[in-house]
């Protein structure tokens, strides 16, 4: 098993590998690859929310799905599935993303990753026994040579140079102006330039920030 086939086999449910990278006991689990799993764009949305657990009218379909597949895709690789929701306690996704070497900090606090840019949405991951080869990483983030207009992209300034102001956010949610957010998502994502190129339907931004705002 390689990373080729992995990806052979999530490419057909719009899966793609996020990252991986050679995993030990620090990283909160038994040594092996970890490989990261996230939405191949486009036709990501539109696939998904065909799917059965989108169509049963029950609650937390993406969740659902997310583990119905990547558990069947662990089967197949002889790997362990592991998820980002189901805790507490959660496994430390934003850790692993950023070990994959294709995910960093960004200007705002939030990650940002090489072709995603800040519209991230790892749905899984599948923990190899074997020790795989990798690809070497990009040698740096994109937001080095990036005009960073995720600075500015707040109109509230909940997200830019300061922490993050979460109640802030929230308020602007609530109002009339912030209807632009909450159904197109949030312009600080939207700004980066590689978030431009990344295709990701607005539906499933819109999605996310529905959770996000309950």
């Amino acid at each position: 098993m390689d990373l080729a086939a992995i990806q052979a086999l999530a490419a057909p449910h719009f899966l793609d590998i996020f990252g991986a990278f050679h995993a030990t006991e620090d990283d909160g689990c038994t040594p092996g690859t970890m490989v990261l799993l996230s939405p191949l764009e486009p036709g990501f949305w539109a696939h998904v929310t065909a799917e059965p657990e989108f169509l049963d009218g029950a609650p937390d379909g993406l969740d659902r799905w997310s583990t119905r597949i990547i558990t069947t895709l662990a089967t197949h690789t002889g790997g362990t599935p592991h998820f980002p929701f189901g805790g507490p306690p959660y496994a430390p996704f934003i850790r692993w993303a950023e070990r994959t070497g294709r995910a960093w900090p960004s200007p705002v606090g939030m990650l940002v990753h090489e072709t995603a840019g800040m519209m991230i949405s790892i749905r899984g991951a599948i923990l190899l026994p074997d020790r795989l080869d990798l690809p070497p990483p990009p040698p740096d983030s994109p937001c080095t040579t990036c005009a960073q207009p995720c600075l500015t992209a707040c109109p509230v300034g909940a997200l830019g140079p300061r922490p993050y102001d979460v109640p802030a956010c929230h308020a602007h949610l609530d109002r009339a102006e912030g209807a632009e957010c909450l159904t197109g998502g949030c312009l600080v994502r939207r700004a980066c330039p590689v978030s431009q190129r990344f295709g990701r339907n607005p539906a499933q931004t819109a999605h996310h920030m529905r959770y996000f705002h309950k």
